[in-house]
C-alpha cells in the first residue's frame, strides 16, 4: 500500500512540474531518491508522462480536433502547424536515440542540481523584460519555421536531467522572438509528440522491466491518473499566469533548489 502511495506522490510531482520550467525529470529523480522508489530502466519516470500528455491533449482538444480535420482536408494553415511540430520534434528525437546509453550516467542528484542552477541563470538572463499587465493570446500560427527550429535545438538540452523540457523550449522560443504566451503554448503543443514518442519507445524496449518497478503495473496506473489531473490544473494555471507575468520567479526557484540539493548532498 505504501508503494502505491509513493506512486501517487510521484504522479502529482510529474503533473505539477512537467509543464513548468523547473524540470519534471529532475524533480522525479530527487523524489524517487528520497522515497526509495525503485524505477527500473526509468520506465516509471517516462511512462507516467502519459498522464501529462493526456492532460495537454484534453485541454487543447477542440483546437487539436480542428487542426487534425484541417490536415485531412489539406488546409495550408493546418499543414503548416503540423510541420512546425515536426521541425521542433526531430532534433531532440534523433539525438535522444543516439545518446540514450550515455544519458543513464547523468541521472544523478548532482547533475540535476547543477542543471537547475545553470538553467535558472539562463532563464533569468533571457527573460528580464517586464511583462505588460494584459492578457495576450498565443499566436501559434505566426510562428516561423526558423523559430520552430531554434526551439527544437533548444529542446535537445532537455535530455540532460534537470534542464527541463518546457524550460528549454520556452527559453528558446523567447530567444527566437516569441512572446510569453506563444512560447508557452508552443511548448505545450510540442510536448505531445515528444512525450508520446519517448514513453512509447521506453515501454516497448523495456516492457520486461515493468515487474521490477516498485508496485508494478498498479503503481504506473495510479501515477498516470495523478499526473493527468495535476497536469491539467498546471497547464490552465500557467497559461493564465504567464500572460501577465514573466518567468523570473521560476528562475529564482531553480537556483535556490539547486543550491539546497548541493548542500544536502554535501551532508550525505
Amino acid at each position: 500500500m505504501f508503494v502505491l502511495l509513493q506512486a501517487i506522490i510521484l504522479g502529482i510531482v510529474e503533473g505539477l512540474t512537467e509543464f513548468l520550467p523547473v524540470s519534471s525529470t529532475g524533480h522525479l529523480i530527487l523524489t524517487e531518491h528520497i522515497l526509495g522508489f525503485v524505477d527500473s530502466k526509468e520506465i516509471f519516470t517516462v511512462v507516467i508522462q502519459v498522464g501529462a500528455i493526456a492532460a495537454v491533449i484534453w485541454y487543447f482538444r477542440h483546437d487539436l480536433a480542428q487542426r487534425i480535420a484541417g490536415l485531412l482536408k489539406r488546409d495550408k494553415q493546418a499543414i503548416r502547424f503540423w510541420t512546425l511540430l515536426a521541425i521542433g520534434t526531430i532534433p531532440a528525437g534523433l539525438l535522444g536515440l543516439l545518446i540514450e546509453a550515455q544519458m543513464e550516467r547523468l541521472t544523478t542528484p548532482t547533475v540535476v542540481a547543477w542543471a537547475l542552477i545553470i538553467g535558472g541563470i539562463v532563464l533569468w538572463l533571457v527573460d528580464r523584460k517586464p511583462v505588460e499587465r494584459k492578457k495576450d493570446e498565443p499566436k501559434i500560427d505566426k510562428i516561423g519555421f526558423k523559430q520552430a527550429w531554434y526551439v527544437g535545438i533548444g529542446q535537445c538540452l532537455a535530455l540532460v536531467p534537470g534542464v527541463s523540457r518546457s524550460g528549454a523550449t520556452i527559453i528558446s522560443g523567447l530567444f527566437a522572438g516569441m512572446d510569453h504566451a506563444t512560447a508557452t503554448a508552443f511548448s505545450f503543443y510540442l510536448s505531445i509528440p515528444v512525450l508520446v514518442l519517448a514513453s512509447g519507445y521506453k515501454l516497448v524496449k523495456h516492457a520486461d522491466a515493468i515487474g521490477d518497478i516498485s508496485g508494478g503495473v498498479a503503481a504506473i496506473a495510479l501515477g498516470v491518473v495523478a499526473a493527468f489531473f495535476t497536469a491539467l490544473a498546471a497547464v490552465a494555471w500557467l497559461l493564465r499566469y504567464i500572460s501577465r507575468h514573466n518567468f523570473r520567479p521560476f528562475a529564482y526557484y531553480r537556483v535556490v533548489l539547486g543550491i539546497i540539493i548541493l548542500v544536502w548532498l554535501g551532508f550525505n
